[in-house]
């Protein structure tokens, strides 16, 4: 059984919210530091604020690129990937041009993840896939989960949070089939309670990107006594 310690360093403890202010990137931060959790998920412009409130601290500082839309260039993403780590980001998490995987133009997605990831790689920092399922057939996933097999990111993700739906027990077991032990599968977007948390870990979820971090970590600790 998974203990409480190590679901906790599983969180990527999330606030991407635009009308953040620094009282709740505060809170943010000493709720990661004081709960154990691997990361914060923030966007780029909090990288700096973030990096300092956790100095001294194991706890990461991720940055979200293209978010929530993916919809800007590849050169766009890779100065937000360069510029966040340049400003403290320890992992990367980016948004697929989903439209041009409508678009069938898979040479397109794979040359993004591996600028991306290679970008990523050559600093020592952790990249993360994001699909936003949601608007993506099986097909469309599985397709994404070949081209990230092949190109290795350290994560491929399930959403951003910000669409029409989250994170699917179906799509962490569908993507942990295509890629295997290859590349690890982050789960996010709508994952509010213990029961759904375990769940997207029973499916193959090794990271689990939520704002409930707190009350799911409190809540296993209750039922663990």
């Amino acid at each position: 059984m998974i203990t409480v310690e190590q679901l906790a360093n599983m969180v990527d403890h999330t606030n991407l919210k635009a009308f953040a202010d620094d009282k709740a990137f505060e809170k943010l931060c000493k709720e990661a530091r004081e709960y154990q959790f691997k990361m914060v998920a923030i966007n780029p412009a909090q990288v700096e604020r973030c990096r300092e409130k956790l100095e001294g601290c194991p706890v990461h500082v991720g940055a979200a690129i293209g978010f929530p839309l993916g919809q800007t260039t590849l050169e766009c993403k890779i100065f937000e990937t360069k510029d966040a780590i340049e400003k403290g980001a320890d992992e990367i998490d980016y948004v697929i041009n989903v439209a041009e995987l409508k678009n069938n133009n898979y040479d397109y997605i794979k040359k993004e993840m591996e600028a991306i990831v290679a970008i990523c790689r050559d600093a020592g920092k952790i990249s993360k896939v994001i699909f936003e399922n949601c608007y993506l057939t099986d097909e469309e996933k599985v397709k994404v989960a070949e081209i990230a097999k092949e190109v290795k990111p350290d994560f491929i993700k399930t959403s951003t949070g910000f669409g029409t739906g989250g994170a699917m027990v179906e799509d962490v077991a569908l993507m942990k089939s295509v890629v295997g032990d290859q590349v690890k599968v982050k789960a996010a977007g709508g994952i509010r309670d213990l029961k759904t948390a375990l769940a997207m870990v029973e499916a193959g979820a090794e990271r689990l990107g939520t704002s409930a971090g707190v009350e799911i970590i409190d809540e296993y600790k209750k039922q663990l006594l």
